[in-house]
């Protein structure tokens, strides 16, 4: 086979499949925020929206400005350039978190309090920090662990992979189905099995 005039060789072999990594829920979100409440606010804040919200921390929550709040508070407003499927996304802000919000200059970045954001690695060197010595934190639990623990309790509330899917700002319910076999949370019940 030829391109532009370059013989092209084309390779038989099929990409490996990546190996699926089982992330482990946060089984007391609870106390395990309280922790980190204790330890530094701003990562408090972050693993809230990233539960409650369901917002990614590195970019989606990292860059957030008082302008992305609603005048009351009750919710995210995110244009698609800041969002992993490049869609606007507009998420409800839960009371939990309202009550931790303070807001000042709509220009300001939520966590420095003034225009410049903290950068790339902000949340990611706090967290591994914390990690150190947290005494309720598990093996395999991440800053993720939040958005997959707010996924599961959304999907066992509701049972609905249609609203899981709005909620975590998915392209497709087939995305979400994969997520929810990465979460270890069963898609059938006894009742649905076959019977006898």
């Amino acid at each position: 086979m030829k391109e532009n005039d370059f013989p092209v060789e084309i390779s038989t072999l099929k990409p490996r499949k990546q190996v699926e990594s089982l992330h482990k829920p946060i089984e007391d979100v609870r106390s395990l925020l309280e922790e980190i409440r204790q330890y530094n606010f701003n990562l408090f804040l972050c693993c809230s929206i990233t539960y409650g919200c369901l917002l990614r921390p590195h970019r989606e929550i990292r860059l957030l400005k008082w302008k992305d709040f609603s005048d009351d508070l009750k919710y995210i407003s995110i244009d698609g350039a800041r969002v992993k499927s490049k869609r606007n996304r507009i998420v409800p802000v839960p009371e939990f978190i309202r009550t931790e919000l303070l807001p000042i200059d709509k220009e300001f970045n939520i966590f420095s309090r003034s225009t410049i954001d903290y950068n790339s690695d902000y949340f990611k060197t706090l967290w591994s920090r914390f990690k150190k010595q947290s005494r309720l934190l598990n093996d395999n639990q991440t800053l993720y662990s939040f958005r997959h623990s707010g996924a599961i309790d959304i999907f066992k509330r509701t049972g609905s992979i249609t609203k899981l899917q709005k909620a975590m700002g998915h392209s497709s319910i087939n995305v979400s189905l994969t997520y929810l076999r990465g979460l270890e949370v069963p898609e059938l019940n006894e009742e649905d099995m076959p019977m006898i």
